[in-house]
């Protein structure tokens, strides 16, 4: 599948002064498209519109958005498709024009291939040597200034793992490489705040409300990396892969446990969801 873009509604270019490029003014969400439809559009639509509001960008209405998303999407199957939303262009520096026209940018491109393994016995996960900044302005927000994951990622080459653990400089867990993670520990579902950096997922939300109508106990705040090493159980969360179980951290072993099961029984999470 060819990856379509784009800019504005049309078949072009962006423009070279645009500040998303400049300087990553802006944001982007990440959806799994089935069949045309877009999982969970309106949590995805919260985000961006919260992010707007907080980076002062006007953001594009829900239904252009959503009419574009439906137009373009490939009808059968599934597809990853990316939405990206910056200030728009400007002039040289760093403040922003007094007034400024919103860029939207969107991706229709080929679902990735994910073995069934990851979900039947989990992955392996590795904690990076990198720290995140603490940043609490822009804490919770999916902006397009993403270069410490970058490297953190760049430490997952020849690392056998699939996702990296993230800390931040208080060496406080934060997420994955590129997705939330949660622990169960004595029954409980917990997962890190998500005040001081780091992205609120989309599908970290979705877990959230789906182990209150579980009726789970779930508690969000502060974890050490001993909590989650010790952890009975841990799986990570994005709005493309759904849940997948942990099934090494490091030298540290997990099972598949009973809480992860249910979780994903009730999302309808698997290799073919």
């Amino acid at each position: 599948m060819e990856t379509l873009w784009l800019v504005n509604g049309e078949r072009t270019g962006v423009d070279p002064a645009d500040r998303g490029l400049a300087y990553g003014d802006g944001l982007f969400e990440t959806m799994a498209a089935q069949d045309g439809q877009i999982r969970w559009l309106d949590l995805h639509f919260d985000r961006l519109e919260e992010g707007c509001r907080r980076l002062e960008i006007q953001p594009p209405e829900r239904r252009l958005l959503a009419d574009e998303i439906a137009r373009h999407c490939t009808r059968v199957g599934r597809a990853a498709v990316k939405l990206i939303v910056t200030r728009g262009s400007g002039t040289r520096g760093y403040a922003p024009p007094a007034v400024a026209v919103a860029t939207r940018i969107l991706s229709v491109g080929a679902w990735p291939k994910y073995p069934s393994s990851y979900y039947a016995n989990g992955i392996r996960v590795r904690v990076c040597r990198l720290r995140l900044a603490s940043n609490p302005t822009l804490a919770g927000m999916k902006h397009l200034n993403r270069l410490e994951h970058v490297l953190a990622h760049l430490e997952l080459r020849g690392a056998d793992a699939e996702q990296g653990l993230l800390l931040d400089t208080s060496e406080h867990v934060v997420g994955g490489t590129s997705s939330n993670v949660f622990a169960v520990h004595q029954g409980q579902l917990l997962t890190p705040a998500i005040e001081r950096a780091g992205v609120k997922g989309v599908m970290r939300r979705v877990v959230l409300a789906a182990a209150a109508e579980l009726g789970l106990r779930t508690t969000e705040r502060d974890l050490t990396l001993a909590e989650i090493t010790n952890a009975d159980e841990l799986f990570m969360t994005n709005a493309l892969f759904g849940i997948w179980p942990v099934a090494s951290l490091d030298s540290g072993t997990f099972a598949r446990g009973a809480i992860t099961q249910r979780l994903m029984h009730h999302l309808g999470v698997s290799a073919d969801a």
